[in-house]
């Protein structure tokens, strides 16, 4: 599994962590870290995993006014807790994070929902995030 898909699955299960316990992301990611330094038997929790879950965070509110608007038939509260936080990371690396194609960000946010979810989930997370990229050009005029 390359890198760049373990980060993005170690973040999505810190923010679905977070969303289940009620906490901040941060403090789940902080959790995380002490945990991998004080077992040897966890791997640390990497750069680029650090990165999404500190940046979505930044934008988390955004986020979901964005997953909101445009999820359409769901309520953010309604939608399956692992679609939402995948949506959630996805949207975050597709609007804010330059470095990634958007087919790159939308096919591992797929993958992530086929392994973690329901049948429908795949597309689903494809449609919306799909939409994402669509409005990308307008989303990021506002992203900051």
């Amino acid at each position: 599994m390359a890198a760049r898909n373990k980060a993005r699955k170690r973040a999505f299960q810190i923010l679905f962590e977070a969303d289940q316990r009620g906490a901040s992301v941060q403090t789940v990611l902080a959790d995380w870290v002490r945990h991998a330094r004080s077992d040897d038997r966890q791997p640390p929790v990497g750069e680029y995993t650090m990165e999404l879950v500190e940046g979505y965070a930044q934008y988390a509110d955004r986020i979901d006014d964005l997953i909101a608007t445009y999820a359409v038939g769901w309520t953010i509260d309604r939608m399956p807790v692992v679609d939402r936080n995948i949506i959630r990371l996805g949207a975050y690396e597709l609007v804010w994070v330059d470095e990634t194609p958007d087919a790159v960000v939308i096919d591992e946010a797929v993958q992530l929902a086929k392994e973690f979810s329901t049948d429908e989930s795949p597309s689903f997370v494809n449609g919306l995030l799909g939409r994402f990229k669509d409005l990308k050009p307008s989303l990021r005029r506002d992203r900051d």
